[in-house]
């Protein structure tokens, strides 16, 4: 198993601290650097300026990852483009991963402008012709959310650009077995990985692929703090924001996405208590408190460093890149440099 960091906009870190926490990724063992998506700074630059610090103590620099850009983002060329391009200065070592965002949501459809399709689907559409555009393949293809003819990627040679697929649910478990290089996971329980990686297998032989080429990775959030009060807190609202899901959900919406993904694992007593609290005007601060430490302690760490490592190695069980997401309790580089530190791999045993 390899581990990797998981860096994201919500440190509020500036393009010299991204600089200083990829030398020191580099320095303490990690061999990738990752981050998620958003609408802010334009990852795939991020990555490159990341692999670029990184030189300064691997000559051949870290492997970066983006987990994962959220497809309504950009079109498959443009998807394709960037990553090819990231590739080619990093010498292939580059890692796009895409997800489908909040695309399954009516309003996640309406912010993009999107009609009414099935979320499975598009992913597929992009994971098919992006997979073939980044390895230099004239695409033809028609689906229900992209329809390319004869397109084809003008960088040659075409670098080489694992694509892997944001996955939770059972269906796109299987996609990614199917048709990508890897799953991205997110918020599991070990049970969760071992559970994730049967349906990756059953997508894998439906397609007659060899299950073991279909990478795992997975983001495990960890928030060191030895005020162990401020530790929980910021973990639990990192938690919260994406288990409860939006307000005045339906049984339909409380189907799909990470809301799904938590009752999978037994989270749905809880989320159904929190969901009353919250309409009864409960405050964040109540919602945190509300929650069980036991729980948050099944899909990540939160505490002093003495703990983070062994926590760290019993949550990633089973997968290949397990990725330490930096949840910081208070701002500043230092704050997150003691989870990277807590974590870094010679402690964790690989």
């Amino acid at each position: 198993m390899e581990i990797g960091v998981g860096l994201d906009a919500s440190l509020g870190l500036s393009f010299e601290e991204e600089a200083v926490l990829s030398r020191a990724a580099a320095e303490l063992g990690y061999t990738s650097l990752w981050t998620p998506e958003g609408a802010g700074y334009d990852s795939f630059q991020v990555c490159a300026q990341r692999w670029t610090a990184s030189r300064d103590v691997v000559p051949e620099g870290l492997t970066t990852g983006i987990s994962v850009s959220p497809v309504a983002l950009r079109t498959p060329m443009g998807l394709a483009m960037s990553a090819g391009t990231v590739s080619a200065i990093t010498g292939g070592r580059f890692i796009l991963g895409i997800g489908s965002g909040g695309i399954y949501r009516p309003s996640g459809r309406r912010s993009y402008g999107l009609p009414k399709v099935s979320s499975l689907e598009v992913m597929r559409d992009y994971l098919v012709t992006v997979r073939a555009l980044v390895a230099g393949e004239a695409v033809t293809y028609e689906g229900q959310s992209v329809n390319l003819h004869e397109v084809k990627l003008g960088i040659r040679p075409a670098p080489s650009t694992p694509v892997y697929l944001g996955a939770l649910g059972p269906k796109m478990l299987r996609l990614s077995g199917e048709s990508a290089d890897g799953a991205a996971l997110n918020w599991c329980t070990p049970e969760q990985i071992a559970w994730s990686r049967e349906r990756i297998a059953e997508g894998a032989e439906t397609a007659g692929r060899d299950p073991a080429v279909v990478k795992m990775a997975e983001y495990i959030r960890v928030c060191v703090d030895e005020d162990t009060d401020a530790a929980r807190c910021a973990f639990a609202k990192a938690t919260l924001g994406y288990a409860m899901g939006p307000k005045g959900a339906t049984a339909t919406g409380r189907a799909l996405g990470y809301r799904a993904h938590f009752e999978r694992m037994g989270f749905a007593d809880t989320l159904s208590r929190l969901d009353g609290m919250r309409d009864r005007g409960a405050s964040a601060d109540e919602m945190v408190d509300a929650f069980p430490v036991e729980q948050l302690d099944q899909v990540g760490y939160q505490g002093p460093a003495s703990g983070a490592a062994e926590a760290f190695g019993r949550l990633s069980k089973g997968l290949d890149t397990a990725i330490v997401r930096v949840v910081a309790a208070k701002p500043g580089v230092e704050h997150v440099l003691a989870t990277m530190n807590a974590c870094r791999p010679e402690l964790v045993g690989v």
